[in-house]
């Protein structure tokens, strides 16, 4: 059976762009120390189009919720909603 991850989505809010280029780097920073601690396997915004939503793909729900707790994109306002669901990744793990 495959791994269960966990799906970060981010909806910006109004006008978020200002606000996301004042937070931005203290955000990637903190993206940065998730990694490296292995618990923030993928994380960017979406395209076509680029509207601000985003995504991170966490090794747990309390990492996810831990990230969400302490980003300054969610505290300063840049995010204006923010879910975290299970994944079944089918490719993760070994191939039966």
């Amino acid at each position: 059976m495959s791994p269960t991850l966990f799906v970060m989505t981010y909806e910006p809010s109004d006008g978020f762009g200002p606000l996301a280029q004042e937070h931005g780097p203290a955000h990637v920073a903190r993206l940065h120390e998730f990694h490296d601690r292995g618990v923030l396997v993928h994380a960017g915004p979406l395209q076509d189009p680029f509207d601000g939503t985003a995504i991170g793909v966490f090794t747990s729900r309390e990492a996810a919720e831990e990230f969400i707790a302490g980003d300054p994109f969610v505290s300063g306002g840049v995010v204006a909603r923010w879910t975290v669901r299970g994944w079944d990744d089918l490719f993760t793990g070994p191939r039966d």
